[in-house]
């Protein structure tokens, strides 16, 4: 009698926490309307619409924020538009969710050559290395971009005379 009451609140509380983790959907699994947007982003890429793929791929990213893939291609629409900063930015968020993507940092390799960011660049290049363990197509290219350098930026001078 004494124990019935114990044995209650126990059997209660493993009810209560094994509904609850039964309703949740596993972490692997992305959000059937984020990976619809993935596909609407990447065909208005296609279509050269980049500023329409933006705002349909920050959508995506925001109904989940585990879509590793639309940061990805984000990325890629900020480095068509020159924007290496925040290229960086996304491959970064790419590389938190899954850090051995070698398409991620092989893409932020590449932003940070473009932003003069060499030496970091060569860091992954070492960790492509490391995972491909072979012949990698990504450790290739990234290496070529960073043999070929940063980008000469050159000054802009301004015609117009001074009084």
């Amino acid at each position: 009698m004494r124990f019935s009451s114990v044995a209650l609140a126990a059997a209660l509380t493993v009810v209560c926490v094994s509904t609850s983790l039964s309703g949740q959907r596993p972490d692997a699994q992305i959000d059937a309307r984020s990976m619809q947007l993935l596909a609407q982003g990447r065909s208005l890429v296609a279509a050269g619409n980049l500023d329409g793929a933006t705002d349909v791929l920050e959508t995506s990213v925001a109904v989940d924020p585990r879509n590793r893939a639309a940061f990805l291609l984000l990325a890629k629409v900020a480095e068509t538009r020159d924007l290496p900063g925040k290229a960086i930015r996304l491959y970064r968020e790419a590389l938190l969710l899954e850090p051995n993507d070698v398409a991620a940092l092989k893409g932020q390799g590449e932003a940070l050559v473009a932003k003069g960011a060499v030496v970091r660049a060569k860091d992954n290049l070492v960790k492509i290395r490391t995972l491909c363990k072979g012949a990698c197509p990504e450790a290739t290219q990234l290496s070529a971009v960073i043999a070929k350098g940063p980008p000469i930026a050159t000054a802009q001078v301004d015609k117009t005379p001074v009084a």
